[in-house]
């Protein structure tokens, strides 16, 4: 500004409006004000309510406090839910006018009424958005499309009533699609009244939120499902054409959800998507098994084409790679059943799984192309899941020939069968077409062992070729119908070749070989015989030599293994000498004595116990085939028994000599009761005499055994069955007996203070001696007038009532002396 103004000159310059002028001015900006203080009221009521849940009013001051009480439902809740309740009412109303009363009125009222209520229900929507009421707004817009299908549904009654039904749904869903899709992005571009308020420049907006109607777009989707569908119905297609529209509609779908950025409309779009093109998958699956020819199975090739276009485009439009891969799978594996299911239509049954498979395998071509990385991962698992599946079929004619010769062991040396599959199915179902069981086996071998090159899964991939390699070996036995005789000695050397890798997996797989090859050979006797010894003899020589340590853990598991068939082959032995079962067990005690003079010469504790324990199991099975004879069971015991002392010797096996005196008792036993021996005394003194031994040389090393612990077993093991013996025994000369060895305990146990043969032994004379008097207490009582016992049971109550603290006392002195003893 000049200095050279004057002061009167600005006081000229100076604008004063006229008052009319101003008034109005100030009109205008409080009514702006207006606006602008109405607009934060409604969003400040907004956010109390959003936030009335999580920050509860505070309490008044002075107040006593009370328990906090929230609401169950927030006010947003309520408001959905009474909107919701109030569009199905009205939908319900509109149905019920449109199907019920419909006919009370005339063409022009019909028009006018329903044309009338669809546009109010229609432009509501588009009031509410302008004021910011979405949720009503949703609600009223949800009416209005239900009322234009009710418009539809007027329209073919009153203008087609003779029309096709189908055709025109088809172009109803069309009309209505392109209707909501239109209303929806109509209302995209509404404002609302809170986003085109006056307010001053320089104040930020206000959030607002969208004005878009969210239910007409899903909607137009929902509805557009329905017109390939109805139009290929309508044309009278077959299942084949209407297939082809489900899947056309399905891959719609994938664009739509690949391509739309709206959450409703793309879980719309995914729901069809996945819905649609699992039904077309699984029609068009059905249509290819029933194809009778070719032309059928290239028909339904070409459906599978399109299901597999859509998998590869969804591969290709995705962003995600897991969705890359799994679309890519799944386009994969569809390609493999158009492709395979040609191949079905012109090959034999028997090469339906293996023309499956090479389409799986030709994907693996496709893996080395320069493709996107998650597409060539995909086309992989899809070659892995046709590889799979086509193992899965072989697995009945593995089981089969693994698990079925155990019958055998029901038909023991019934005759050699004539061929290898007989001898495998003997009793079982063999399953049909299953003649390449061995070249799908042996194909998913090579291609695992030659592509899977990966430091990280090729030890995987060599372990699961040479598993599918080894059921390859056994399963061409039986689908070729070998000889029997070759059968036994592939197998044979199977074991051996699987032992000779010396690996984990290797080496379970002979074992498991072993066993079938074992069940295999009971159809013959020279047969029984031979192997078994052959797998006795080879397993041990395994397991000396110690070569498959990784899974033997030293060598145990070939040692049990191998006297396990060697008891085997001892009873295979016997019966073929036609020795009775009792004589062969004398023949199988040769494994527990081999046993435990291996176990003695052995220094890996693991291999110890698996030998030490396989011997004890042959020795139950002696003793189980020696029980029908007497004798002989006592003969097996006490064999057992010297085995069991021997191995007793050994410093760390000290326990089981109380295995071997259990032995040799029990053997004892077995040879009194074939003497037809009736006395306990003969049963329980010679285990009575060895415990209380024991249980002497016991307290002398440990004083602070107790009497219970020492003598109390051995003492109670002769007196309890001689007492009961005593008290049904007419005569007098074992009670004498009793009574005399009784009273002598007690008087040791009264002399060393000992608890257990005092308490044992006087409550055995005691009622020893009752047992005696028996008789004469009967007379005497027999004697008595019949109110002698009642007053004499009284008295002897008053006499105790009246010494009953004396007896408290006296009781307190006993227990007290009998706890001084040990």
């Amino acid at each position: 500004m000049p200095y050279d103004v004057t002061g009167a000159t600005l006081r000229g310059m100076t604008h004063i409006p006229h008052p009319a002028e101003e008034l109005r001015l100030l009109d205008a900006e409080l009514r702006q004000l207006d606006a602008r203080r109405s607009q934060l009221l409604h969003r400040r009521a907004w956010l109390i309510t959003l936030l009335q849940p999580a920050r509860p009013a505070p309490a008044p001051l002075m107040a006593p406090p009370a328990s906090p009480t929230r609401p169950e439902a927030t006010a947003p809740g309520v408001q959905n839910v009474l909107l919701l309740l109030g569009g199905m009412l009205l939908t319900l109303a509109a149905m019920a006018f449109t199907l019920v009363s419909w006919g009370n009125l005339g063409i022009a009222g019909r028009a006018l009424v329903l044309g009338a209520v669809t546009l109010a229900a229609l432009g509501a929507p588009v009031a509410l958005l302008r004021r910011g009421l979405r949720s009503t707004a949703e609600s009223v817009a949800g009416l209005g499309l239900v009322l234009t299908v009710l418009d539809a549904y007027a329209l073919h009654e009153v203008a087609f009533p003779d029309g096709d039904g189908v055709a025109f749904a088809a172009v109803a869903s069309v009309v209505l699609a392109v209707v909501w899709t239109a209303y929806g992005l109509g209302t995209a571009a509404l404002p609302s009244r809170a986003a085109t308020g006056t307010r001053p420049a320089t104040e930020p907006t206000p959030p607002i939120a969208s004005p878009t109607l969210l239910l007409p777009l899903p909607a137009a989707l929902a509805v557009a499902q329905l017109p390939l569908i109805l139009w290929a119905i309508a044309d009278g297609g077959g299942p084949r054409t209407i297939t082809a529209a489900v899947l056309l509609t399905a891959v719609i779908d994938m664009v739509v959800a690949l391509r739309v950025s709206l959450k409703a409309v793309r879980f719309v779009a995914v729901g069809g998507a996945f819905g649609m093109g699992g039904w077309g998958v699984l029609a068009t699956g059905v249509i290819s098994l029933d194809a009778a020819g070719p032309g059928a199975a290239a028909r339904a090739a070409a459906l599978f084409a399109l299901a597999a276009t859509g998998a590869f485009g969804a591969a290709w439009l995705a962003t995600g790679s897991g969705l890359r891969t799994s679309t890519a799978t799944a386009g994969g594996l569809l390609v493999v059943a158009a492709l395979g299911g040609m191949l079905r239509a012109s090959l034999p049954a028997d090469w339906t799984v293996p023309g499956y498979l090479a389409c799986g395998l030709a994907l693996l071509v496709l893996v080395r192309v320069r493709l996107p990385e998650s597409v060539r991962h995909g086309l992989g698992r899809a070659s892995g899941v046709v590889q799979a599946g086509a193992v899965l079929w072989t697995v009945p004619v593995v089981g089969v020939t693994l698990l079925g010769p155990a019958a055998w062991v029901s038909h023991i040396w019934s005759g050699a069968p004539g061929n290898a599959r007989d001898a495998a199915a003997m009793g079982a179902f063999w399953p049909p077409h299953t003649a390449t069981v061995p070249l799908v086996l042996a194909a998913v071998a090579a291609v695992l062992a030659a592509t899977v090159r990966s430091a990280e899964w090729r030890p995987q991939a060599l372990t699961t070729a040479l598993a599918l390699t080894w059921a390859t070996a056994l399963t061409i036995l039986t689908t070729l119908q070998l000889p029997y005789s070759i059968s036994l000695l592939v197998q044979g050397l199977a074991v051996m070749a699987l032992l000779a890798l010396a690996h984990r997996t290797a080496t379970v797989l002979a074992l498991v070989t072993s066993l079938s090859l074992a069940a295999l050979s009971l159809a013959s006797e020279p047969a029984t015989l031979a192997v078994l010894a052959s797998l006795t003899a080879l397993l041990a020589g395994v397991a000396w030599r110690g070569r498959p340590a990784p899974v033997f853990a030293a060598a145990s598991l070939g040692y049990a293994a191998s006297l396990g068939y060697a008891t085997a082959f001892a009873c295979a032995v016997g019966a073929a000498l036609d020795w009775q079962p009792q004589h062969i067990a004398v023949l199988v005690l040769v494994v527990p004595a081999a046993a435990a003079l291996l176990a003695a010469r052995l220094t890996d504790q693991v291999t110890t116990t698996a030998v030490e324990i396989t011997g004890a199991v042959a020795g139950l099975v002696a003793i189980g085939l020696a029980s029908a004879e007497l004798p002989m069971l006592a003969l097996v015991l006490s064999l057992c028994g010297v085995i069991a002392a021997g191995t007793a010797l050994r410093p760390e096996r000290r326990n089981v000599g109380y295995a071997a005196a259990a032995l040799f008792i029990l053997a004892g036993w077995v040879r009194l009761a074939a003497w037809d021996v009736g006395s306990p005394e003969a049963y329980t003194l010679p285990v009575t005499v060895p415990a209380l031994f024991v249980g002497a040389l016991r307290r002398r090393r440990d004083p602070s055994a107790t009497s219970w612990t020492a003598y109390g077993p051995g003492l109670a093991v002769t007196l309890a069955p001689s007492l009961v013996a005593a008290w049904a025994d007419a005569h007098w000369t074992r009670p004498l007996l009793l009574g005399t060895a009784a009273l002598l305990v007690t008087l040791i146990g009264a002399r060393h203070r000992l608890q257990a043969p005092l308490v044992l032994g006087g409550t055995t004379l005691v009622l020893d001696t009752l047992h005696e008097l028996a008789p004469y207490i009967a007379q005497v009582v027999g004697a008595l007038p019949r109110w002698a016992p009642p007053a004499l049971a009284g008295a002897l109550l008053l006499a105790l009532g009246a010494t009953y603290e004396q007896r408290i006392r006296d009781a307190r002195r006993v227990r007290e002396v009998l706890g001084r003893m040990n």
